[in-house]
């Protein structure tokens, strides 16, 4: 789904000039901010230990989440 709560798309394209290709919508943003929280947990190892790669996923949305919900403000 590429409604609201996703944020919409992060990198949307246009049709092309002759309509050969659709519009592609890409990653949603929620997706792209949850890869950039993922980002900053793989670059500081401190607080990361003991984790496994599903709490760790599952925290990066979270962050995604307030992200997004600071945003809507």
């Amino acid at each position: 789904d590429m409604g609201n709560e996703n944020g919409g798309p992060a990198f949307p394209s246009a049709e092309s000039a002759n309509g050969q290709f659709p519009g592609f919508y890409g990653m949603t943003l929620r997706d792209y901010f949850a890869a950039k929280a993922m980002q900053a947990a793989a670059t500081n190892q401190t607080g990361a230990d003991g984790f496994t790669f599903e709490q760790r996923a599952e925290w990066a949305y979270e962050q995604a989440d307030a992200m997004l919900k600071e945003r809507a403000k």
